[in-house]
């Protein structure tokens, strides 16, 4: 098999071998990865992996290593704090006007820093059952404070535009829901699936759909991919993004803003930029706090406003994002700026919506 010929997902370590995406010397331990969290590759990203490159960007998100079995202090398989939000199975209702609505625990692609990778992939439920998925409508309906639904899981465009169809119909049926938003890495990952139907799927009368756009890195958004965002947002379509600072990935000025700019020529508004995720075995591709907000700081100088997402990070526990962009407001002093505690001694003090103050990173 080689890069050329491929026309279906890498799912295996002996399929990435074929595709020299790794030496065969690293089979076995592959083995061990994969059979933990699951990997899955699809002809569009493999396409993009510079073989040559050891630090390939697009890779790096993608192709499993070692690392992955490392689990650090402070990793979590629930990082952010689903399950204490989730009253019935596919919902989370961490914020009183929204709830996450996870349909399927199924992905195009698998990434190697994701958050849910404890509760995705071969070997667990890839959708709601029939009940489950009545019982998440109703508790939808049952809560008048709810004006928007997040539909994720999983990536909800791995349903067909049927079902899509359906599940749209039965939201936006609801006369407070007033916001449909889908979280999906689909675009990118196999843009082929947004067809036609796809499109006309989103589109429902009584609620407005937003699509938010997972992509790390500019090259990412390829003509197949700017086509797929171009047919959403021409047929009326809002779309945002998110990203996930990543070392070795885009934790540098000028990726990001190359990452940035390409959203905005997209017509993808940038949205979220999250801190990396206590997920376990994911430590090698988190960036600092300090890091994150240097970068943030240059960006804001460097890039047009159209450009500048929002730095958040997650609070372990289930706390919710807040913001952790550099701060413009200083308090005169005559500490030197270099007269700072190292990084890796720091806590930080973070407040969340409701006003309480967390330290981060947790407690060991």
């Amino acid at each position: 098999m080689t890069k050329t010929n491929l026309a279906r997902t890498l799912r295996e370590p002996a399929e990435l071998v074929a595709a020299d995406l790794v030496p065969a010397a690293a089979l076995p331990v592959l083995e061990r990865v994969a059979a933990r969290y699951a990997v899955a590759i699809t002809p569009a990203l493999v396409e993009l992996i510079d073989n040559s490159d050891p630090d390939d960007p697009i890779a790096r998100q993608f192709v499993p290593t070692a690392a992955e079995l490392e689990r650090k202090p402070g990793e979590n398989a629930d990082p952010i704090g689903d399950h204490p939000h989730s009253p019935v199975a596919g919902i989370v209702h961490r914020y009183p006007d929204r709830v996450l609505f996870k349909l399927v625990h199924v992905c195009a692609v698998y990434c190697r820093f994701c958050f849910r990778r404890e509760m995705v992939g071969p070997g667990k439920e890839n959708a709601l059952s029939d009940s489950a998925y009545r019982a998440a409508i109703d508790y939808i309906r049952s809560h008048s404070e709810i004006w928007e639904v997040i539909l994720t899981g999983g990536d909800p465009l791995m349903l067909s535009p049927r079902r899509m169809s359906e599940i749209m119909a039965d939201l936006a049926g609801i006369d407070h829901v007033k916001i449909i938003r889908l979280h999906t890495r689909v675009p990118v990952a196999e843009p082929a699936r947004i067809s036609d139907e796809m499109v006309a799927a989103l589109r429902v009368e009584g609620a407005t759909t937003w699509v938010a756009l997972h992509a790390n890195h500019a090259r990412e958004l390829t003509e197949a991919a700017r086509d797929a965002c171009a047919q959403l947002v021409d047929a009326g379509i809002p779309m945002v993004s998110q990203s996930v600072l990543l070392r070795g990935v885009n934790d540098n000025v000028a990726a990001l803003s190359d990452l940035m700019r390409a959203f905005v020529e997209c017509r993808v508004k940038p949205y979220y930029l999250h801190h990396g995720d206590l997920a376990p075995g994911t430590a090698h591709l988190r960036t600092t706090l300090a890091a994150g907000q240097e970068l943030m700081r240059q960006l804001r100088g460097r890039v047009s406003g159209l450009c500048q997402p929002d730095y958040v990070i997650d609070i372990p526990g289930g706390a919710g994002k807040s913001p952790v962009g550099p701060n413009y407001v200083l308090a005169a002093r005559n500490t030197a700026p270099d007269e700072r505690e190292a990084e890796s001694e720091t806590r930080y003090r973070i407040v969340d919506y409701c006003g309480d103050v967390h330290l981060y990173p947790p407690e060991i």
